[in-house]
């Protein structure tokens, strides 16, 4: 036998053909050549339940490292074809599927010539279905393969970020300095690991002197070792020790070091985590840079049990619709005392989800300005099993969920929240609320393309749960006798129907805008004609979403035919313009932080699917077109509503299949090329598309591809 594989039996337990269970934060499978090693490795890793962090580690002859394994990217069904030539000097190879516990599916196989490969990398798809392939490079360099570009490792990443705030990070104002700390950090914690509370206290004490002061507040620890450590710190003054005489519960706790904080700005910190350098520094500079601000809130970078990076938590700027899906905030958030103890501190009763209960509360009725994202990677979360997240995810979950019914109640009657497209995320159901359905006008743009045209109103007709439907079609120029008959047929039919056929050169907007002008509905959904439905409660899905304040705008998922991502919403500024991010990614990637399985705010969402309230079209005007006859119209038409106050919503819950531009063609051909050329000019023009912020992408990210990775910067970005 040339190579002998071994999978940790006390990290992983075998649950079926190719299907297994991490049963600690370190899975392992081992590769150990012998003889004739095999120049290829096909790995095939699908997650079950949870998003995972594949990591690869080498053994030249002293052994497996840290500094030298190679993370993965991972995009929740994934081949990797691992090319370990010249084998001879690699001794071992060890996969670690994810740093946590969880399900997974996991099989390799091994070739020893490219033909091999190939027939191994065939087999694999056609049995595997939509998944993404990578190539990964062992001490060489495959021969005229297509490469995913190289993802720098998070540890190094991480390590030149900190150096970079270590160079650039300002000094802090003295005059927030003289009344004492301005920032008091708060530890609840009962029985907790010296271990942990010594890193967490080391990196306390990398902060500036003076500017901020930790408070452990001990639970009623029972631990011989906390308490013995809790004893020995509180002999040094270094920091402030509060002592509960009984367990009292994490709210408890905290209120405790409420009640007692001396800073005007209070941060929490799990007793098992820790802050990265810098921080104190960069919350101060924002403060200074944003006296109104009320709230702030950082990147995190989350840690294995060593505390070494494993992934990053880059943020979007604050999303209360994000917010109300999943708490992506969560570490490091910023409170001003002042108001913190104006709404009572933390609430007892919503264990494991006490946080964001007083997020909901905390936030409500302040302003975008008054709430600050930053930027920096300030706090390092420590992903184990053992925390309370974990160990009580239902629990927690409840929690989560009572507190977002009891903030977006209507009067007296509660709104159900049910579970988004992943089992602890969440779902508020607006849908379920006693209400009117306001009528929806849908403008389809067609000519001929009898196959779509037909099966679009079709699907409207039978496909579509809604109760106040009005389609109108306006048509440049059929001459398909068969469209004709059903324009006709649909015309005495039960759902509202109106049409217009006006001979013309292709311009989307512009029969938009005619649409628009013949519809009656207080809302407007435009739809290309080659949409499918295949879900009948879509379109309650988004009317639903102008339940939150200010929402002009909603977009939906679109999927192609293969069940890739088409639409999860457009990031402006990808690509130099804007572009739609995991494109062609499988149907359930998760996303940053499983973003993709909740409702959020983006700055555009795509045309071929996008509902209007009829205040935004008033307030934003008509679709351009000049400048955007067919391309980039969608996302000028967004861009516009967002400088005017509206919200662009994107919602994984309207799902549908996009035959993308069936009809229209392909931009790139001859015919097409020179005013796709002038339209992407002018959004270039008008909105300054490569330096353009866009506050639901991180700057962390590159702006290259469709799946963000992380980027170095020269700069440290500021507050947003």
């Amino acid at each position: 036998m040339s190579l002998f594989v071994k999978r940790t039996r006390w990290s992983i337990k075998e649950t079926g053909p190719s299907e297994f269970r991490a049963l600690s934060d370190d899975p392992q499978f081992v590769y150990r050549f012998r003889f004739r090693r095999p120049l290829h490795i096909v790995v095939f890793l699908q997650s079950v339940d949870d998003t995972l962090d594949p990591r690869i580690y080498l053994d030249r002859g002293a052994g497996f490292s840290e500094a030298t394994s190679i993370p993965l990217q991972h995009a929740g069904t994934s081949i990797y074809l691992l090319h370990v030539s010249p084998p001879r000097k690699v001794a071992k190879l060890r996969i670690d599927p994810c740093s946590f516990p969880g399900k997974f599916r996991y099989w390799s196989k091994f070739a020893w010539s490219e033909t091999e490969l190939a027939k191994l990398v065939s087999e694999a798809t056609s049995r595997e279905g939509n998944a993404s392939i990578y190539d990964v490079v062992i001490d060489g360099s495959p021969e005229k393969r297509t490469t995913q570009k190289p993802v720098k490792r998070i540890d190094e990443h991480f390590a030149s970020v900190v150096r970079l705030a270590e160079r650039t990070a300002p000094a802090i104002d003295a005059t927030m300095l003289e009344n004492g700390p301005f920032i008091s950090f708060i530890v609840p914690l009962h029985n907790s690991s010296p271990v942990h509370l010594n890193d967490l206290l080391e990196s306390f004490r990398k902060q500036p002197i003076g500017a901020a002061e930790l408070i452990l507040c001990d639970d009623g620890s029972t631990s011989a070792d906390t308490i013995s450590w809790l004893s020995k710190q509180e002999q040094s003054g270094s920091i402030r020790i509060l002592r509960n005489k009984k367990n009292c519960g994490i709210a408890a706790a905290t209120n405790l070091g409420i009640a007692e904080a001396r800073g005007e700005w209070v941060g929490f910190i799990d007793h098992d985590d820790a802050l990265t350098p810098c921080v104190v520094q960069l919350i101060a500079q924002t403060i200074r840079e944003h006296p109104d601000c009320k709230f702030i809130y950082t990147d995190e970078v989350v840690t294995d049990a060593r505390l070494r990076p494993v992934t990053y938590f880059f943020k979007p700027a604050y999303d209360e619709v994000l917010l109300s899906g999943v708490n992506y905030i969560n570490h490091l958030s910023c409170y001003r005392l002042d108001r913190l103890r104006a709404i009572g501190g933390l609430r007892s009763g919503y264990e494991g989800s006490q946080d964001y209960e007083l997020l909901l509360r905390y936030l409500q009725g302040l302003g975008p300005q008054e709430i600050k994202h930053l930027p920096y990677p300030g706090y390092r979360w420590r992903r184990t099993a053992d925390s309370y997240s974990s160990k009580f995810m239902d629990r927690a979950t409840a929690n989560a969920r009572k507190a977002l019914s009891e903030h977006f109640r209507r009067g007296e009657e509660l709104v159900p929240v049910e579970a988004a497209l992943a089992k602890d995320l969440h779902r508020v159901r607006f849908d379920k609320l006693s209400r009117t359905w306001p009528r929806v006008s849908i403008i389809i743009p067609n000519r001929n393309s009898y196959s779509l045209i037909s099966r679009v109103l079709l699907d409207l007709s039978t496909k579509t749960n809604y109760p106040d439907l009005e389609v109108v079609v306006i048509d440049n120029g059929t001459t398909d006798s068969r469209v004709l008959e059903l324009y006709a047929k649909m015309k005495v039919g039960p759902l509202a129907f109106h049409y217009e056929i006006r001979p013309a050169k292709f311009n989307f907007s512009r029969q938009i805008n005619r649409g628009i002008e013949l519809a009656s509905g207080e809302l407007v959904l435009i739809l290309n004609n080659d949409i499918e439905v295949s879900d009948k409660d879509w379109l309650r899905e988004m009317v639903s979403c102008f339940d939150y304040e200010r929402t002009g705008v909603v977009g939906a998922r679109l999927l192609y035919a293969n069940g890739q991502l088409q639409h999860a919403g457009v990031i402006v500024g990808l690509g130099g313009l804007a572009g739609h991010w995991y494109i062609r990614q499988r149907g359930n990637t998760p996303g940053p932080m499983a973003r993709l399985r909740v409702r959020q705010s983006f700055t555009a969402v795509t045309g071929a699917c996008m509902l209007i309230s009829r205040a935004c079209i008033q307030a934003v005007g008509r679709f351009d077109e000049h400048e955007f006859a067919v391309a980039y119209n969608d996302i000028d038409f967004c861009l516009r509503a967002v400088e005017r106050g509206f919200r662009v919503i994107w919602t994984p819950f309207a799902t549908l299949t996009h035959h993308q531009s069936a009809t229209r063609g392909d931009d790139k051909n001859m015919l097409n090329r020179d005013r796709f050329d002038y339209e992407k000019e002018n959004m270039r023009r008008r909105y300054n598309t490569g330096g353009f912020e866009d506050r639901a992408f991180s700057p962390w990210y590159t702006r290259e591809w469709g799946v963000p990775l992380p980027a170095l910067l020269d700069h440290l970005p500021k507050a947003r």
